[in-house]
């Protein structure tokens, strides 16, 4: 049986490739923006591009952000992409101060616009990057669906804006953009979430899609069993 993944669609965004990464390891997906059906799906995930604000507001017009909140709280697969990841910050700096889901807390600030030295940062980071495994994540990196993929792997990414969680135990993967170290994944029980797009990032993206895809697989077994 083929756990069902919800992928949330905030109107924002190609959701094709997603769709397609996820059914190339074998999850079976639909894109909705209904709250009953996201709350019958086995996984749930929240992409995005865009602003911020408009997304968080979208999510209020369709009375999803207690859906996310609940689906999250019964402890259901949840994967953030992008400005999906930052959107469960407390509240973010992006064309003024916007509320998040606040289901972990931190804030969501951009890229400086010069270095420690003084030399220009070209924002938005757009193109590829190394990503790293943090160091409480290095002996369990299945956790974070690192598994299989080299320390400093390359993946693709287009932000202007990145993450700082109040608890630094959340972060698992680390990315460094000129002077600018920062959380480029996190984990938190049932939450994976990446800042760059698995989906865009080729082979080794993939492999990402897979090994959540077995957290999914694990998650729906035993839910089965405790029914």
């Amino acid at each position: 049986m083929k756990p069902k993944v919800a992928i949330i669609d905030l109107n924002m965004g190609n959701l094709f490739s997603i769709k397609q990464a996820c059914a190339h390891v074998g999850l079976e997906t639909f894109i909705t923006s209904d709250a009953q059906e996201i709350k019958m799906a086995d996984a749930v995930i929240l992409p995005g591009v865009g602003a911020f604000g408009n997304a968080m507001e979208h999510l209020k017009e369709k009375d999803l952000i207690k859906t996310i909140h609940e689906v999250i709280a019964q402890g259901k697969p949840f994967f953030g992409i992008c400005l999906g990841m930052q959107m469960l910050m407390s509240e973010s700096e992006e064309f003024g101060r916007h509320k998040g889901l606040d289901i972990i807390p931190g804030r969501v600030i951009r890229f400086p616009s010069r270095g420690a030295k003084e030399n220009v940062i070209k924002v938005p980071q757009v193109g590829w990057n190394q990503v790293y495994l943090a160091d409480q994540f290095k002996l369990n990196p299945e956790r974070s669906c690192w598994s299989d993929l080299a320390n400093g792997e390359y993946m693709y990414f287009v932000h202007s804006y990145y993450v700082i969680p109040q608890n630094s135990n959340v972060v698992a993967l680390e990315t460094v953009y000129e002077d600018v170290k920062y959380c480029s994944g996190l984990v938190k029980n049932n939450i994976f979430a990446t800042q760059f797009h698995p989906e865009k990032s080729a082979d080794k993206g993939i492999k990402i899609y897979q090994n959540w895809a077995k957290l999914v697989e694990k998650s729906l077994i035993k839910s089965i069993l405790l029914r």
